[in-house]
This record gives structure tokens, C-alpha cells and sequence, in this order.
């Protein structure tokens, strides 16, 4: 490996720990590196970050005492090298060399013995046993205790399916094939893959593929979506000329969901609040062939956005902790604090009381969140239905997930879906 990669990756790790996400970091950092370096520095963040916790507390184990805050870099170049040393096939005495090497590109020579007999140490002693459940599983505490909290029979299950490599899942666009017509599509080019459990048009490969390797890709054949999230449209009951609300809509497989689903609907609307996401949404549908109404603007500010005309159906998939994708996106558990949680239940609950007042009589509602924490999925819908009053919730008929007696919750499955909640309610019309 280049010793430059192994800097990059440092730097961007400690980009993580200071609350930059992957998504915002790991982009600049990919562009400066040739193409081929560019999946070894991916893997290598994305593992960083998975491990951390398990890795951090091997390392606080193996320093005499703590880096100096100017020298932190060191730290997490010590963690970087930690992943490869007990995680990946890349050969000891290459980690070793080219991270005492990473050491002086990144402006600490004087550190290099240090660094080279610690990781020297951590070769020749070999991975300690962990002696906590945070650092067993790689959880934060505060994590772990309150999924052991929630989910007390379930907890272990969540927090290893969280450390899984999770499958790539297409979505196939019912507009161009059948899912069958598709498998047989991907079956001729040699990619091995089956049907997904619950989701009528998924399809879960067995290795994941670049796209543009997937059959008509480009030309809006499928789309890359995991099975939990394409649960949304079984669940709206769509039906022609009905006008239909996406709120927080980015990056937009859930709008081209919905438009795939039924092609003869009299408009969906789009919302998302952050302009730099609103892009992914455009070119997801111009590769599809389809067409929504974009808007930039808080979905709970009618003001900004909302033109008077009520909607029939509504997906609202709130901003939360994301704690159910933890195993796509890792650096969640760097990122989320504890102290997160009261303020999104806010914000959940304050979403669903703005948006229920523009859904029309008779209407239905589907909250949904990619969260494992009760107090930001049940709860919210049975506060809100405690409040509203009016507001009729519906039991799916399904076969995945929990009834949680306001909503059904799926945890994350290793083999195949992500964590996700759905609640559904509608509106009477009188």
C-alpha cells in the first residue's frame, strides 16, 4: 500500500471523530488519490470506523499514557494500521513499514519509534481478549446500554448484524421488467443473485457489483435500494391520480419508488431541506425517465413550500439516528450522541403534526425512520395518536417485521434487510 493512502485515511478518520461524516469526508479525500487506491482507502475508512471502539480501546491499552491533542493524528494513524493488523490480509511487516512512513508525511518524525513499537507489540501479542460488551461488539457504551435496554433479547443480535458486511439489494423498475425477466438478466451476465423476502420487486446479489456492470443500469433498468426501504410503497396503497407528498426525500430511491409503483399518479411532491442533496434526487429520476416536483425547503415550514392543495398520501421518512443502517454507515457510531435522541423525537413529532394537517380526509399517512430505538418510532405514533385523536392507525397485513401495537419494527438481518420502521395512519373523512 502507498504511504500517502494510509495518511489520507487517518486524516479522514480523525475528520470523523470531530463529527464530519463519511459522506462529507471521504469524497475530497477519494479525488486525491489515483483510481486504484481509491476502494483500498474506502475500505479502509469504512473499517476504521466499524471497528473503532474495539480498536481505541486496544490502543489506550498499549499507550503508557495519552498522545498529546496536537499529535491525535497519531492516534488514529495507530488505528488505521490496528484495522490491518487484525482485520485485513494485507501482510504485517508492509503495515508496519508504511505506517511508520505515513508517520513522517504527516509532519511527525519524532513519533516514529513509538509508533513502530507499539504496532510491533500488537503484532507479536496478538488481539487481547475485549473486556467489555462496547468493545466486544464496537458499540459506544451508551449504545450498547440502551439496546440492551430496549431490545433485551435482542440486543447481542442487533449490535453483531450492525458489524456485517451488508448486501447490495436492487430494486427493479416494474416500468422496464418483471423481477423475474431482471434475474434472468443477471443470471446471463454471470452475477449470481435471488429475490428478496418481502419486498415484491427486490433482488439481493450474492457479491456486490459495480453498476455499471448491472444489465441497463444507466438506462433506469433497477436501482440500488435496500429491501427495508423499499417497503414504503406496499404499504401506501397508491392508486391513480392521487397526489402524493415525499417529505425528506434525498437522495430519492423512495420518490422514484413511488413513481415506478404506479405510474399514474397526478403528481409527487419532493422535499428535502438540504440543497446540496437535492442533485442525487434530479439524477435519479432523469435516469429513470421520471418526473416529481422538486422543492429546497423544511418540510415542517409550509410557508416555504406548500401551495395549499392537500395531499392523498404522504411518506414522511423522518430525520433520525439512523441507527438501523448503522452497517452501511459506520461512522454512525462515532457521530451519534445519546443526547441526539430527545431533540429528533422533536423534531419527529413535530414533522407529523405539520404534515398531517395537509393530508386530505380519508388520506394515509406512512411515518418511517431507518432508527432500532422505540423512542423514536412507536412512541412517536402512539404520542401523536394520543393527541390527535382522530388520526386511525392501521395494522399491515405482513409478514416482516414486529407489531409493536403502533407500527412494525424490523431489526437489522445480516442476510438481508436493514433496521426500519413503518407506523401507518390515516385520516377519517368526516
Amino acid at each position: 500500500m502507498a504511504q500517502p493512502l494510509r495518511a489520507v485515511a487517518t486524516e479522514v478518520l480523525l475528520a470523523v471523530e470531530q463529527g464530519q461524516s463519511l459522506s462529507q469526508c471521504l469524497p475530497p479525500a477519494l479525488a486525491r488519490l489515483p483510481g486504484t487506491d481509491r476502494p483500498t482507502l474506502q475500505a479502509l475508512c469504512y473499517g476504521s470506523c466499524r471497528w473503532f471502539h474495539r480498536l481505541d480501546d486496544e490502543l489506550h491499552g498499549r499507550l503508557k499514557r495519552p498522545l498529546r491533542p496536537g499529535d491525535r493524528v497519531i492516534h488514529h494513524l495507530m488505528l488505521v494500521a490496528l484495522f490491518q493488523l487484525r482485520f485485513s490480509q494485507q501482510a504485517s511487516y508492509a503495515v508496519l513499514n508504511e505506517t511508520v512512513e505515513a508517520c513522517r508525511a504527516l509532519g511527525k518524525p519524532h513519533l516514529t519509534g513509538l509508533v513502530n513499537g507499539v504496532l510491533r507489540a500488537a503484532e507479536r501479542q496478538g488481539a487481547p481478549t475485549p473486556n467489555t460488551d462496547a468493545s466486544r461488539y464496537s458499540h459506544p457504551d451508551w449504545m450498547v446500554e440502551k439496546l440492551r435496554h430496549n431490545w433485551p433479547d435482542d440486543w447481542p443480535a442487533i449490535l453483531e448484524a450492525n458489524n456485517a458486511q451488508a448486501p447490495m439489494t436492487l430494486r427493479v423498475n416494474a416500468r422496464r421488467f418483471t423481477r423475474t425477466e431482471y434475474l434472468a438478466q443477471l443470471a446471463e451476465a454471470g452475477i449470481a443473485a435471488s429475490p428478496t423476502r418481502f419486498a415484491p420487486h427486490g433482488i439481493q446479489l450474492e457479491q456486490p457489483v459495480p453498476v455499471d456492470q448491472l444489465p441497463w443500469f444507466a438506462d433506469g433498468a433497477v436501482s440500488v435500494q435496500d429491501e427495508a426501504a423499499q417497503l414504503c410503497t406496499t404499504l401506501l396503497d397508491l392508486a391513480p391520480g392521487q397526489r402524493v407528498l415525499d417529505a425528506c426525500a434525498a437522495p430519492g430511491g423512495k420518490t422514484c419508488a413511488i413513481l415506478e409503483a404506479c405510474p399514474e399518479l397526478a403528481e409527487v411532491v419532493a422535499i428535502d431541506e438540504a440543497a446540496a442533496r437535492l442533485p442525487r434526487v434530479e439524477e435519479n429520476l432523469e435516469r429513470l425517465d421520471l418526473s416529481a416536483t422538486l422543492h429546497q425547503a423544511d418540510a415542517g415550514d409550509l410557508d416555504q413550500w406548500w401551495d395549499g392543495q392537500a395531499f392523498d398520501r404522504i411518506l414522511l421518512d423522518v430525520p433520525c439516528s439512523a441507527t438501523g443502517v448503522i452497517r452501511r454507515h459506520p461512522d454512525i457510531k462515532l457521530l451519534r450522541r445519546e443526547s441526539d435522541i430527545l431533540p429528533l423525537a422533536g423534531i419527529q413529532l413535530g414533522l407529523l403534526d405539520t404534515l398531517w394537517s395537509i393530508l386530505k380526509p380519508g388520506g394515509r399517512l406512512v411515518y418511517a425512520t431507518c432508527s432500532v430505538f422505540p423512542q423514536e418510532n412507536h412512541r412517536i405514533i402512539q404520542r401523536f395518536c394520543k393527541q390527535q385523536g382522530a388520526a386511525v392507525l392501521r395494522a399491515p397485513d405482513v409478514a416482516w417485521g414486529r407489531d409493536m401495537g403502533a407500527g412494525r419494527q424490523l431489526l437489522p438481518d445480516p442476510t438481508s434487510h436493514d433496521g426500519f420502521f413503518y407506523a401507518v395512519l390515516e385520516k377519517p373523512d368526516s
